[in-house]
């Protein structure tokens, strides 16, 4: 298998392109998308390539977007709908939660809703609070939809992949500061990375990091260059996270923290915390610590302040490990 560096943009951007070569039903719409190829790029060619048919310039309307993509999806297409920013997606939200999320069970298995709605989320672009927020909470917490982020190129593609053959909703969460921050060994051809399986990226005894998406490489710097002795988990699926590895590693190493960009009350640290008390509290030697982002709207220019970073990582593994 052949592969080259490629960025997450350049990632999704040829898994976009190998599936609608596969599949004539793979259509993507959403604003910008065709002749600009997005705001981000990462649709870049592609209507040039498939045409204006099969991607979809759409006018500024994100209900309407989403709502065409259930209604292609329910007649046998499989629509990639975008939403520019994941900030935009909240006008959408009737369509997502109840029609989207639940066609398969309204209709007893008779409809399905096999689409992927792709949106860029999260910080560290200085786009403020309204172009900078983490919603995944809110679509973890709705029955029936998965929910994806990767937090590398590699993983991007391949989880791209998992979620469009899924042939159930997803919500695919790309976090945008990420998207030129590194690349990475890409195969050329289509692979898959498998959904609801966290990846232990680092292993460690002492301690369990969980996190994912964008605070990934900033959870590993500060491991790596404080030399801590840490499992670090990035669960790339949060709804059906992989608890089995959580738990396993839980057992092993007896101390957790949990980092996310997202607010801390009822962000995926608390659904987590409580997971693990009713799983392994017998295991644990100190109590869960939540590294994330405060409660409060995401602000322009204290983006450095807002965000989980290496000094308040590596602080709360001391308190971590230095509890008795």
């Amino acid at each position: 298998m052949s592969s080259k560096p490629m960025n997450m943009v350049q990632a999704l951007n040829s898994q976009l392109d190998l599936k609608m070569g596969q599949d004539d039903s793979i259509i993507l719409l959403g604003e910008d998308i065709g002749v600009d190829g997005g705001v981000f790029r990462v649709t870049d060619g592609l209507q040039a390539k498939y045409g204006a048919e099969r991607v979809l310039d759409t006018p500024l309307e994100e209900l309407g977007i989403v709502g065409m993509a259930i209604g292609m999806a329910t007649m046998g297409l499989k629509p990639i709908p975008e939403i520019q920013f994941q900030d935009f997606i909240y006008t959408a939200f009737d369509q997502i939660v109840n029609q989207m999320a639940k066609m398969r069970y309204r209709t007893a298995g008779r409809i399905t809703v096999p689409m992927v709605l792709r949106t860029p989320y999260g910080g560290g672009i200085k786009g403020g609070l309204y172009h900078s927020q983490s919603g995944e909470a809110y679509f973890a917490h709705t029955a029936g939809l998965t929910v994806v982020t990767p937090s590398n190129p590699y993983d991007a593609k391949g989880l791209l992949s998992s979620s469009i053959d899924l042939h159930d909703p997803v919500i695919f969460l790309e976090p945008k500061r990420l998207y030129r921050a590194q690349k990475a060994d890409v195969p050329d051809e289509d692979y898959k990375v498998p959904l609801r399986k966290a990846n232990l990226v680092r292993s460690g005894d002492d301690l369990t990091i969980i996190t994912y998406g964008s605070m990934v490489p900033t959870v590993l710097q500060a491991v790596e260059k404080n030399s801590l002795n840490a499992d670090v988990l990035d669960l790339r699926t949060l709804v059906p996270y992989d608890i089995d590895a959580i738990i396993k590693s839980v057992k092993k190493t007896g101390r957790v923290m949990i980092v996310h960009e997202a607010p801390r009350t009822l962000g995926m640290g608390s659904e987590i915390s409580a997971a693990i008390v009713e799983r392994a509290i017998e295991y644990l030697y100190a109590p869960i610590v939540r590294v994330t982002g405060p409660d409060t709207p995401f602000p322009y220019r204290l983006e450095e302040y807002y965000l989980p970073n290496e000094k308040r990582i590596v602080a709360a593994a001391r308190k971590i490990l230095n509890f008795r």
